[in-house]
């Protein structure tokens, strides 16, 4: 619950919906994860542009998150590798949380 100027109390609204949820060939898991991370990198990508041609400046927190996407697809990719290599599915699990900040 929050509390506004006016003391009256409100619920904060959280939509969780599941994205991902299955199992998947490897190469069916590369292809969704690969695809997703790799959207993400290139949102954050087009936002640290546009700051530099904007403002003369890189966006700093798009910088960092890229590279933390980076590292988290190096090593989705390790196990994805590791399930080929076994000839083992994977199940992933992928949900997402949305909240009206008030």
């Amino acid at each position: 619950m929050l509390q506004t100027q006016d003391n009256e109390l409100k619920v904060a609204e959280i939509n969780q919906k599941d994205l991902i949820k299955g199992e998947f060939s490897p190469e069916e898991a590369s292809e969704i994860i690969n695809h997703m991370i790799s959207k993400k990198i290139n949102f954050h990508e087009l936002k640290n542009f546009s700051s530099e041609i904007r403002f003369g400046s890189i966006d700093k927190n798009s910088k960092e998150r890229i590279e933390q996407l980076k590292a988290c697809k190096a090593s989705l990719n390790e196990t994805l590798q590791e399930a080929k290599k076994l000839g083992k599915p994977l199940r992933i699990t992928s949900s997402i949380s949305v909240e009206i900040i008030h």
